[in-house]
């Protein structure tokens, strides 16, 4: 992973007693434990390790409900996996478009829509932390993270000003490279405990969907309205409005970076 730029203010888990330190002056390896060993304690003690522990344990049970609801209802379980792949795609927005779009209710969407951002979150948060830490590297992964902390840096002032209701803030109102991964890294970054962070984070998320539910229900029934075919057509343009969006953000960071050279 490429050299940070910046520091979290307090890392409290590499400094939680029982943790080895590496010795500054990298000197031998007697002063700590072995990177698997170091691995092993991070994933049982540390609360990143909880949480990705938590992460995973949920998503095989929302793997394990879906398959149960494919052998009961393989029609409406069709319909959960595609809002579920679309929402990973592109973004909760597009998802929840996609399951009103096939008549889905509030009942599905807000609780779906729910589950896959904190599958999301409990799982690429941790990864991400390991990674800075060089204590679980995952090289698919890289230029994912890379993106998610240079996002996090240009924002982190912004947060760092109003203090927790600022990330609140930031998660919930929706901006290109703004979603709750990002604004975890940023609690990370600026030292808050690993818990509050996801409980603002999280929190900052579900009252999101919440406003998406009504906001793309309320259009979906408008659009209904003038043909049957309405819905869809809305949420291929959301997708399209993504794609180009994540294409012209990409774009711009790679000639800002061509400009530096």
């Amino acid at each position: 992973m490429p050299e940070n730029n910046i520091q979290p203010e307090r890392d409290p888990i590499l400094h939680r007693p029982g943790i080895p330190q590496q010795d500054s002056t990298m000197g031998t390896e007697s002063n700590y434990l072995p990177k698997a060993d170091q691995i092993r304690t991070s994933l049982l003690s540390s609360p990143e390790g909880c949480i990705l522990l938590i992460g995973v344990a949920l998503a095989l049970i929302f793997t394990l409900w879906l398959g149960v609801k494919f052998v009961l209802t393989p029609d409406q379980a069709q319909v959960i996996i595609g809002l579920t792949a679309v929402a990973i795609m592109f973004g909760r927005a597009a998802g929840m478009a996609f399951g009103y779009s096939v008549l889905l209710g509030h009942g599905t969407v807000i609780p779906v829509s729910m589950i896959v951002e904190t599958i999301i979150v409990l799982i690429f948060y941790p990864l991400f932390v390991f990674s800075w830490r060089h204590l679980l590297v995952f090289k698919w992964l890289r230029k994912f993270f890379d993106r998610i902390q240079k996002s996090a840096e240009k924002n982190k002032d912004f947060v760092r000003k109003y203090g927790i209701i600022g990330l609140f803030a930031f998660v919930w109102f929706p901006f290109w490279m703004t979603g709750p991964v990002v604004g975890c890294v940023i609690g990370f970054l600026l030292g808050l405990p690993a818990w509050i962070n996801m409980l603002v984070v999280l929190g900052g998320t579900y009252v999101a969907i919440v406003c998406w539910a009504l906001l793309l229900h309320t259009v979906n029934q408008q659009v209904a309205q003038y043909s049957p075919y309405a819905a869809m057509i809305l949420m291929a343009v959301l997708v399209v409005v993504i794609i180009v969006g994540h294409f012209l953000q990409r774009t711009i960071h790679e000639n800002k970076k061509l400009k530096r050279q």
